[in-house]
């Protein structure tokens, strides 16, 4: 491993990407943000003003040209990822990807052979940061030690307070459910094989057209079935939740992560504002064990197969939300053992 901090070039200076710049000036050990890539030039020098010493600069090639970086944290619309991750492989560089890996799965699988050609290891991480969350680790331990039984079933609740504008049916899968849809695989230790999606009585907080909330109906490989509410104009707060159901308990997360006050008649808790508040220290775990990783030239975390599966997963859903079917899923690719020893490293280390 070396000994010298991470170089790390941060493409995206929207609210995630600042937020990681943040995240790395102020609480990541052994790495630096050495430049931040945004053609919006406010958004670069607020984000720039973050990080000391690091460069503003329009394009990830401009930046490359510019200084020494050993990674990137891509940050940008998903719909951008592609050609910065080719660029990061044909460089050397080691990434950390958020959701999704690419929008569409045949883009995805692309990146997955195109790492192969390039890498003798897996070089990109997937940002999903659920999988270094507290509870989803204590459900995963839960599970593999067979303390209850079998998993059966899986009850997901995720919450928002609102939409933003132009925000379509099928974000709920893309922007949101995509969470879901990866830690099911993460929780049970198999693919999803199947997706339904069931529209129950429509919100009348929900800007007009939009259908929701809406119950996506996952099966996995040996029928454990995961149901999702999604829910995105409940005014109240962010929320996720899961509980998982087993042969002989039940076990769930999500609903208290602070302090209950008991008073007056009335038990209350606060409801965290948004995922930046309910998933923080996941963020900062995530971020850190992607530096340590790197800085040895592996990840440690969910993998481009992973981001490639969630993406096949993600547009079965979307398929399935406009044939009210029960649509089946196919994997264009066995997994290769090139991503093996990956998946041993996230799912075993959760110190």
């Amino acid at each position: 491993m070396s000994t010298d901090n991470l170089r790390v070039a941060v493409v995206g200076a929207g609210q995630m990407g600042a937020d990681h710049v943040r995240r790395i000036t102020a609480k990541i050990s052994n790495a630096d943000v050495v430049a931040i890539v945004e053609p919006d030039q406010g958004r670069a020098a607020a984000a720039a003003a973050l990080a000391p010493g690091a460069i503003a600069a329009a394009s990830f090639d401009e930046a490359l040209d510019a200084t020494a970086i050993d990674a990137v944290i891509i940050a940008t619309p998903g719909f951008l990822h592609e050609p910065i991750l080719v660029t990061a492989l044909e460089r050397g560089l080691m990434v950390l990807c958020e959701k999704p890996l690419t929008t569409l799965a045949e883009d995805s699988l692309r990146i997955v052979e195109l790492e192969q050609q390039h890498a003798s290891r897996p070089v990109i991480q997937v940002g999903f940061m659920r999988r270094f969350d507290a509870g989803y680790k204590e459900l995963l331990a839960l599970r593999e030690s067979g303390a209850n039984g079998a998993l059966l079933a899986l009850h997901h609740a995720h919450r928002n307070p609102t939409t933003p504008p132009n925000y379509g049916e099928d974000m709920l899968i893309k922007d949101s459910v995509i969470h879901e849809i990866d830690i099911i695989p993460f929780l049970t230790g198999e693919p999803i094989m199947s997706v339904e999606v069931k529209k129950p009585r429509s919100n009348s907080l929900a800007p007009a057209g939009l259908p929701e909330p809406q119950f996506v109906l996952f099966t996995t490989e040996s029928g454990v079935l995961a149901i999702v509410e999604i829910s995105v104009n409940v005014q109240f707060g962010y929320q996720v939740t899961t509980e998982a159901v087993f042969e002989s308990g039940v076990a769930y997360i999500g609903r208290e992560t602070s302090q209950t006050v008991v008073s007056a008649g009335l038990s209350a808790q606060p409801i965290t504002p948004s995922y930046k508040e309910r998933f923080s220290a996941a963020y900062d775990e995530e971020v850190q064990r992607w530096v340590d990783a790197a800085r040895g030239g592996g990840i440690d975390g969910p993998s481009a197969w992973d981001g490639y599966t969630a993406s096949v997963v993600a547009e079965v859903a979307v398929r399935a939300q406009q044939t009210g079917a029960l649509e089946p899923v196919e994997y264009a690719v066995t997994k290769p053992t090139f991503y093996d020893e990956v998946f041993a490293v996230a799912a075993g280390d959760r110190a």
